[in-house]
């Protein structure tokens, strides 16, 4: 495989070595190349956990359980407003 880089990308890789903490363009590239996946996996978990909850909501609004909007926001404010004063 051969990848072409851009002069930034390039000028970041000296840099990064230049630092110590890695001794190979290799190095750099597999950490990068790590730290994508990670964040990848992450927010495929995020994405997954966030469908369950608006599924879990929409069941919930579909018993009849949920609340109108302008209660909810009522509701929001209130506990922003006890946040606030709490601090204090």
């Amino acid at each position: 495989m051969s990848i072409t880089l851009s002069p930034e990308q390039e000028q970041i890789i000296q840099i990064l070595l230049a630092t110590g903490r890695f001794h190979s363009v290799d190095e750099v590239i597999k950490s990068a190349l790590r730290l994508l996946e990670e964040e990848t996996i992450s927010n495929q978990g995020w994405l997954e956990e966030t469908r369950t909850k608006i599924d879990e909501g929409i069941a919930s609004l579909e018993r009849g359980e949920g609340i109108d909007g302008e209660t909810f926001v009522n509701q929001l404010l209130t506990q922003l407003q006890q946040a606030k004063k709490a601090e204090k």
